[in-house]
């Protein structure tokens, strides 16, 4: 996928553009005998495109170091790093155990974790609801302590007309 998406860079193309620019410049200069002055200008112009270029170059051998070890780097990216194992001094041996066995705890419980931090948002809907459910909840308790008063005043009445 590396050498698919590979495109020629535009400061590259750009680079070769002025190379060829300086080049011609250099021509005109070497045919045409130009004033001092002129010939001072395009000389300090040089120097500064000679500093871009040899800063450019550098740039470059980077790349072209990196591009040399792109085998490699891929070989380290592909590669696991889990299987290799890290040196730990035997004093912290015991903090290894209980990290890991806390890192055990916390995987165990991450999707309940992760459960809770969705529900955030439905938070204010469910308050909402809990406070309907909380005011139809006390509309039926005070229905059913008048219901049970009733009752008893039913039972009341009964219990003198069976002892009449």
């Amino acid at each position: 996928t590396l050498d698919l998406t590979c495109r020629k860079a535009p400061c590259f193309v750009k680079f070769s553009e002025m190379e060829k620019m300086a080049n011609i410049r250099a021509e005109i200069n070497e045919v045409q005998p130009l004033p001092l002055s002129v010939t001072i200008v395009s000389t300090s112009q040089f120097y500064f495109i000679g500093k871009k270029c040899e800063i450019l170059q550098d740039m470059n051998r980077h790349l072209e170091a990196v591009l040399k070890e792109k085998r490699a780097l891929r070989k380290r990216l592909i590669k696991p790093r889990c299987q290799e194992s890290l040196p730990i001094e035997a004093t912290f041996h015991k903090y290894v155990v209980d990290l890991l066995t806390e890192a055990v705890t916390f995987i165990e419980k991450l999707e309940s974790h992760l459960q809770t931090v969705r529900s955030i948002p439905q938070i204010p809907n469910i308050m909402k609801n809990m406070e309907t459910a909380l005011t139809k909840t006390e509309v039926l308790a005070m229905e059913l302590e008048e219901l049970a008063e009733q009752i008893l005043k039913w039972r009341e009445l009964q219990k003198e007309v069976y002892s009449d």
